[in-house]
């Protein structure tokens, strides 16, 4: 687990957390509670990481919802800011797109 996401997990225990008005569309339209989101964070995995995102490093992780289907979310950190933790999106990956494990884009 990639250390910055280590940080948001931990920020996310503290209660820090700010879901961006992008991620509340994104999750709505998929069906997606922040509750499921946030509550499935403890067994998420890194996917890839973007330590360079102009809005401040950020992941994208995979996680399960409440009945085990997979969702992607990018979790961040504010640029030059400590806390909070931002769900930025959450969505269920497009399997066109992604490997099996929804773990790996397809080329």
């Amino acid at each position: 687990m990639a250390e910055m996401f280590r940080q948001i997990v931990r920020l996310i225990e503290r209660g820090e957390v700010k879901i961006s008005d992008h991620g509340y569309d994104e999750m709505a339209a998929d069906g997606l509670s922040a509750r499921d989101v946030i509550g499935s964070v403890d067994s998420a995995v890194v996917v890839e990481d973007y330590p360079d995102y102009p809005k401040g490093p950020c992941v994208l992780v995979l996680q399960k919802d409440r009945i085990g289907q997979p969702i992607h979310v990018v979790w961040g950190i504010p640029r030059g800011k400590s806390c909070p933790a931002v769900l930025v999106t959450a969505y269920r990956p497009d399997p066109r797109r992604w490997e099996p494990n929804f773990l790996r884009r397809k080329k």
